[in-house]
């Protein structure tokens, strides 16, 4: 009797292709050396074998019985706006971000704050003692949380059956392995097997699904890049670890917009959610310092007010120094040619370092005008008055250009108590106030002479 032949393939772990020898370079996403080889005996009477009894059958969209689908809303309100304004159920969603970031604490705490729906915690990493540890930790109990430590997902889907759980939070998705496939737990072939038998629970029983995924070097989620197309929503959890402050940001969203983020800060409690996150952003301080301005800036749904700080100095070296924290460093350096081209500001020979506070990232172009006004106030040591804010976009013959959803902008500007807003001459905005002055220029120029 002959011994079974163990059937391999190559996969690139960056995008999943696969391959029957191994390639150097991969032909979808073009990366080097990313095919491993992977034991590949899958059961085809159990994984391929379709009913054609089962299969559904063509409709007329017209015809297509459709009521809106009820949201569960959580008591989180920065995961409620992310999602776009709750979970919906059936639904598939994937959360990554950097080791030690808080994502299992995220989640768990979330699993633990429900008071109406049943959730189910499987944990493929921890023990239950441990995940009880964690719980005392940020003070949280449940009635209504079960915890189950499993990575087999016909097991996993056997206890779903007895607990009957409105939401499922697996831990993490890289830990699960299927029968179906011989290779070992984390490879390319089980986590997109896993994923696909999952989704596909989550479509028949209408139960929703949080899925963990850890992240490679790069930042991108661990595994193919399939598996952010096969899921309904992907969240990214992301901060910088010596700040307190986590950002959950939108990558994808099939149910609602994917450019809302939430604002959290980690503390020995667990996470807090904050609400206001321009008063985080902003620094208390009682003397004026040169080289900060305040923007406006939106994420998704939500305008922010932020602080840039700039420190302009000779350079003491030959090469001067372009550093940026936060922001684009080739934006910045566009900025600084425009200012020696345009204004005739001699900066070429200075050391130019800018940093957004709070450890964030921001990609708004509408920052441009704040970030011109921080570095020239650096350079001429003259402080910004404390009460004006900034909103435009520079171009590269030095004009202010006009940015989106200016209202908003001046409404949280005035909300938090400013009391200037330098805007673009082109932005037609017919908001009008008697607590904010709504001033609008059309150059840089123009902007340096009003203020210094």
């Amino acid at each position: 009797m002959s011994a079974k032949k163990i059937q391999s393939a190559f996969f690139c772990q960056n995008c999943g292709t696969q391959s029957p020898k191994w390639l150097g370079k991969c032909p979808q996403c073009n990366e080097w050396n990313t095919f491993v080889e992977e034991i590949l005996n899958k059961d085809s009477k159990i994984a391929t074998a379709i009913s054609s009894n089962n299969s559904s059958k063509p409709i007329l969209i017209k015809d297509i019985d459709y009521t809106q689908e009820q949201r569960i809303i959580t008591n989180d309100k920065e995961l409620n706006r992310t999602l776009g304004g709750g979970i919906v159920p059936g639904s598939l969603i994937l959360l990554g971000g950097d080791p030690g970031i808080g994502k299992s604490t995220l989640l768990l705490q979330f699993s633990l704050s429900s008071k109406r729906k049943k959730i189910l915690y499987i944990s493929g990493e921890e023990s239950q003692k441990q995940i009880k540890m964690r719980a005392e930790r940020i003070n949280k109990d449940s009635e209504k949380c079960y915890i189950l430590t499993e990575t087999a997902t016909q097991n996993i889907f056997l206890k779903i059956e007895e607990v009957k759980p409105d939401i499922v939070v697996i831990d993490s998705i890289q830990t699960l392995h299927t029968s179906y496939i011989d290779s070992s737990p984390g490879s390319i072939s089980q986590i997109r097997e896993c994923t696909a038998e999952i989704l596909k629970y989550a479509k028949q029983t209408g139960i929703a699904i949080f899925l963990i995924g850890h992240i490679n070097k790069d930042g991108a989620i661990a595994g193919p890049k399939v598996l952010e197309h096969m899921v309904d929503t992907v969240l990214q959890f992301e901060g910088d670890r010596n700040y307190t402050y986590r950002i959950l940001r939108t990558i994808k969203n099939r149910f609602g917009s994917a450019s809302e983020i939430g604002v959290y800060e980690m503390s020995q409690d667990g996470l807090r959610e904050v609400n206001n996150p321009s008063e985080i952003l902003i620094s208390e301080r009682e003397d004026a310092v040169s080289g900060v301005a305040i923007a406006t800036t939106i994420e998704g749904a939500r305008p922010l007010l932020i602080e840039i700080q700039s420190l302009v100095s000779s350079a003491v070296y030959g090469t001067p120094q372009r550093s940026s924290t936060g922001y684009n460093s080739k934006r910045m350096n566009m900025l600084l040619a425009v200012l020696e081209k345009r204004c005739g500001f001699r900066l070429a020979a200075k050391d130019v370092f800018l940093n957004i506070t709070g450890g964030i990232k921001i990609d708004d172009t509408a920052l441009d005008l704040a970030v011109v006004c921080s570095i020239l106030s650096s350079n001429e040591n003259i402080p910004l008055d404390t009460q004006i804010c900034f909103a435009g976009e520079i171009g590269l013959s030095g004009e202010i250009r006009a940015v989106s959803r200016i209202e908003n902008r001046i409404q949280e500007a005035e909300k938090m108590g400013y009391k200037q807003i330098i805007i673009s001459k082109y932005n037609k905005c017919k908001y009008k106030s008697n607590k904010i002055e709504i001033t609008k220029c059309k150059n840089i120029v123009e902007v340096f002479k009003l203020l210094f």
